[in-house]
């Protein structure tokens, strides 16, 4: 594929800064919200809607999976689709048809509507979210502005699910499950009138098509992946339905790898790839996704399960992370990466985040939140601010206007195949480790609560052994004393 001309660059430069970029952020900032508290808002109402409708247990996890099916194997013909048709009518429509499925979702009288409307929010998602990080690279060509803006963006993508998990919650306790739902139609409507009248039309790269045989490679090949790792939370690693989907999956991903060095409009071209920065920060995210599921998954279990918390103090639990985070997100985009670069910045982060899930391996029965649990929190808070933001950077920094969907579809794909891995793998090391610890004592009620604890204090120690395998795999990888691939380097600079 020939290189891309850098006319758009220029053109963006000559007009100056966007006066209504700041507003623009604002509208991304809703609408990558939607979809981002769309992972963890539903889980706090299934127990409501699983007695609504009345589905079986075993069949309570599609109305989660559904969802990052959908969106993990999508997201990057999302991504390409937003490059070939224009980021803002692909926003739009990813806007719009979210809020359509969320309706259909919400007004479900069957399981199978439930989890049908729930695969079409994650559809929708796969081409808005995106759509949302290139528009946001766009947008911001000052350097500064746009460490600033990816500040706000990391912060969100890094709290999006505690905040699901607060907002679930309060409409599951205060109105019912169904509003978990509805409530995506105020966010898609402030997101869908502020994206119609503030966003411009991006040119379209016409020259490109659509990759058929690489986007069915790509997305049959995520699909049995994700697929593959949420059997093994029902099935066992052993399982033959497991490995077999799991073995179809990397077998379908290798190919699509060979097609893209061979197709003549590639769905993800390789010199995103070839970066070294930018392929340190994909496994930064995937990484750090796959490790926060520890913190949200099993952290909300013992809240409500060993310590009686309400659905409501459960998310008000998480607030005191989510301030740490954000503020820590600021001072790594504005500081810290300017400084040091990410090469220290992400390293730092994982290991701090891995600090704060060894202290909360702690917990007891009877331990108390302020003493066991908020101190960690914070911890855990400072740590990810300093690793989402300045990957989310490094990872769309220096690319063509023509590829910015792509690599914007890669990095969402890394967090959400990453969230996927973490809820499998966390979930079957947590229910052996309750199985062992059960098989060596006397089936009673205080040891049905100790291997419950220990399930959670298992799964907390192995996601601190992820963060510091990231810890280890960012500080190789990234370049020594790379200032700032996130401010310095636009991320719409021509073609690399």
């Amino acid at each position: 594929m020939s290189e891309i001309s850098p006319q758009p660059s220029s053109i963006t430069a000559a007009r100056g800064p966007d006066p209504r970029r700041w507003w623009i952020l604002a509208v991304i900032g809703v609408a990558q919200l939607m979809v981002v508290l769309d992972a963890t808002i539903v889980n706090i109402a299934l127990p409501s809607a699983q007695h609504d409708l009345g589905f079986s247990d075993a069949d309570r996890q599609w109305v989660v999976t559904a969802y990052s099916l959908a969106f993990g194997s999508l997201l990057l013909i999302g991504g390409r689709l937003a490059d070939l048709i224009g980021h803002k009518i692909v926003f739009l429509t990813g806007v719009t048809g979210f809020a359509v499925a969320s309706a259909l979702a919400g007004a479900a009288d069957s399981f199978g509507l439930l989890v049908g409307g729930r695969a079409l929010q994650g559809a929708f998602g796969a081409l808005l979210a995106p759509a949302a990080l290139s528009l946001l690279n766009i947008t911001f060509t000052e350097a500064k502005e746009r460490a600033k803006a990816l500040g706000v963006y990391g912060a969100i993508a890094g709290t999006g699910g505690a905040i699901g998990l607060l907002l679930g919650g309060l409409l599951t306790e205060h109105l019912n499950w169904r509003w978990t739902l509805y409530v995506n139609l105020v966010f898609a409507v402030l997101a869908l009138l502020g994206g119609s009248m503030l966003l411009r039309r991006t040119q379209r790269e016409h020259r490109t098509r659509v990759d058929v045989p690489g986007t069915l490679l790509i997305s049959v090949g995520l699909f049995c992946l994700v697929y593959g790792l949420s059997n093994a939370e029902s099935h066992g690693w052993g399982s033959a339905r497991t490995w077999g989907y799991l073995s179809v999956g990397i077998l379908l991903i290798a190919c699509f790898t060979y097609w893209q060095t061979r197709a003549a409009y590639p769905l993800l071209p390789l010199r995103i790839l070839r970066d070294r920065d930018r392929a340190a920060s994909f496994i930064a995210v995937l990484i750090a996704a796959s490790g926060m599921f520890g913190i949200f998954l099993f952290l909300t279990y013992y809240l409500q399960l060993s310590l009686g918390y309400s659905p409501v103090q459960t998310g008000l639990a998480f607030l005191p992370m989510i301030a740490a985070l954000i503020v820590s997100a600021q001072i790594a985009t504005n500081v810290t990466v300017s400084r040091f670069g990410p090469r220290i910045a992400v390293p730092a982060g994982m290991a701090v985040a891995a600090a704060g899930m060894i202290w909360l391996t702690s917990i007891g029965l009877d331990t108390g939140y302020t003493s066991h649990v908020l101190p960690p929190l914070l911890v855990l808070g400072l740590g990810l601010g300093h690793v989402m933001p300045p990957a989310l950077g490094a990872a769309t920094a220096r690319v063509a206007p023509s590829d910015a969907g792509a690599a914007s579809a890669a990095v969402t794909t890394m967090q959400q195949i990453g969230g996927s891995i973490g809820t499998a793998l966390l979930n079957t090391l947590a229910a052996s480790a309750a199985t062992s610890y059960l098989a060596g004592h006397t089936a009673n009620k205080q040891a049905l609560a100790e291997a419950q604890l220990h399930s959670f204090t298992t799964a907390f120690w192995w996601s601190a052994g992820i963060f510091a395998a990231g810890m280890l795999c960012t500080g190789l990888l990234y370049r020594p004393r790379l200032r700032g691939a996130a401010t310095e380097q636009p991320a719409v600079a021509p073609g690399l």
